[in-house]
This record gives C-alpha cells, sequence and structure tokens, in this order.
C-alpha cells in the first residue's frame, strides 16, 4: 500500500523533478541498495574456499533480453540517489534489450534483485548467480484479506507483495537472511522515511 501510494504520488508529480518514471521496482532496488550495507555476509561472493565480502552494493537487475536472461550491473548503487538510480535502471535495461549493452556493464555485481511480478508470478525461488551469495527475488502485487475492524465483515482486501531470497547456506544462515527479509518489509513500510535519508 505505502509502496504504491508513492508511486502514484510520483506518477502525478511535477515533470522537472523527474519522478513521474520511477516505479515500484525502482523503490525496492533502492531500498535494496540502502539496507545491503548492514548485511555484510549477505552482499558477498564466494569462489571456491575464499569469501569477500564488499562495502560498496554493485546491484545486479536480472533483465529478459530477447537473447536471454541478463543481469547488468548497477554500480554503487548504495550511493545512488533515487532519480539517478531509476535512470540508470532503464539505461541498462533498454542497452540490453537492445543489444548495445557493454562486457563490464554485466559483470562484478555483488547482490542481484529479480522480478517476475510483471508475468503475474506471486512467488518464486530465484537461482543464485554465482560467486554471489544471495538473491531476491521480487513476486507481482496480489490482493490479500486482512483483519479490519472497521470494514464491513472485518476484512478487507490489501496489495501483498512476494519477496523471496534465495542463499547459500555455506556462507548465509537462516538467521541473517531472515533479518535482512525482515528490516526489507520495515523500509517498505516505512519507504517515506527511507526517501527522505
Amino acid at each position: 500500500t505505502r509502496l504504491q501510494a508513492v508511486r502514484t504520488r510520483f506518477k502525478a508529480s511535477a515533470p522537472e523533478l523527474g519522478l513521474a518514471g520511477v516505479t515500484i521496482n525502482d523503490l525496492l532496488l533502492f531500498l535494496v541498495a540502502r539496507l545491503l550495507p548492514a548485511f555484510p555476509g549477505l552482499n558477498a561472493h564466494k569462489a571456491g574456499e575464499t569469501l569477500r565480502s564488499f562495502e560498496r552494493v554493485h546491484l545486479g537487475v536480472a533483465t529478459d533480453t530477447p537473447r536471454g536472461l541478463m543481469v547488468p550491473v548497477l554500480r554503487n548503487a548504495d550511493r545512488l540517489p533515487l532519480t539517478a538510480l531509476a535512470a540508470e535502471t532503464k539505461r541498462l535495461g533498454e542497452a540490453c534489450r537492445s543489444n548495445a549493452v557493454q562486457p563490464d556493464e554485466l559483470t562484478g555485481s555483488t547482490f542481484t534483485v529479480t522480478n517476475l511480478g510483471a508475468l503475474g508470478v506471486e512467488s518464486f525461488t530465484p537461482v543464485l548467480n554465482v560467486p554471489e551469495v544471495a538473491i531476491l527475488g521480487v513476486g507481482g502485487l496480489v490482493l490479500r484479506p486482512v483483519s479490519d475492524a472497521q470494514a464491513v465483515g472485518g476484512v478487507r482486501f490489501a496489495p501483498h507483495l512476494g519477496l523471496s531470497l534465495t542463499i547459500n547456506h555455506q556462507v548465509v544462515d537462516g538467521y541473517p537472511a531472515a533479518q535482512f527479509l525482515k528490516a526489507l518489509r520495515e523500509a517498505v513500510a516505512d519507504i517515506d522515511l527511507w526517501l527522505m535519508r
């Protein structure tokens, strides 16, 4: 509900603000990039016996193209303002689809987000983008019943967003992974506050 409200306000905003094209996926990418520095075990690579955590977030964005799946990289995503992140996501996606993406734009991601919501998929198990140790899957928005004493019959329908986190369990324990998902859920609920940071 909060994400949709922000998206609606952005769509109706003055053109000079550059917010009208920001999508719900852009908002989620922004939150993931801001949260990951607090979870260095998820923003990491495991190659053989070597484990490397990263201070900066280089966010991979799974992108469907006529040539198959590509994962362009938002460099230093944790430092990008929302409008810059959204513009770079669009630019990289278009470059992938038009076969204009550069090889260095497809390497070096430290964590990946894949979104199947546009296909009507509610939840799924994303496959790790090796050598990364975690990947977030985003499902579509679906209406689900929630208790509401003010609603007729005590129930109303509210939009829900499915999030699935796949981890390399050799590196990441379930509890820190669950803490990340909890933090992301809370950040979505407090999206207005995160946008002011």
